[in-house]
């Protein structure tokens, strides 16, 4: 794990205790329509393009995940650069949450 990582077990730990966790999935919708942990669905590749948007969080801790956990790093390396205070990397993404805490999700 680098700095700024979250497990699921902590994320749902978290979520149980009612937390207002701001979650970003960065997968595809075709992807999200399979299975998701909730939080707003923001393809990686549209992140430039929805950067203001998403500006409303710059100084809120921000929990983004995908399918393993890849392209949620990038995602959460790119928030970063843009002056985010703290982004975080959900570990192994929905696999890890299917693995770990929700055997019934699907892994695709």
């Amino acid at each position: 794990m680098q700095t700024g990582d979250i497990t699921v077990q902590e994320l749902k730990q978290r979520l149980d205790s009612g937390e207002d966790i701001i979650l970003i999935d960065v997968r595809e919708p075709h992807e999200r329509e399979i299975c998701h942990i909730g939080g707003i669905l923001v393809p990686l590749g549209t992140i430039p393009q929805k950067i203001s948007d998403l500006a409303q969080y710059k100084d809120k801790e921000v929990i983004v995940y995908c399918r393993t956990g890849g392209r949620s790093s990038n995602a959460v390396a790119f928030l970063k650069e843009q002056g985010f205070v703290n982004p975080r990397n959900l570990v192994g993404g929905v696999h890890a949450w299917s693995d770990n805490i929700d055997n019934s999700m699907p892994k695709y």
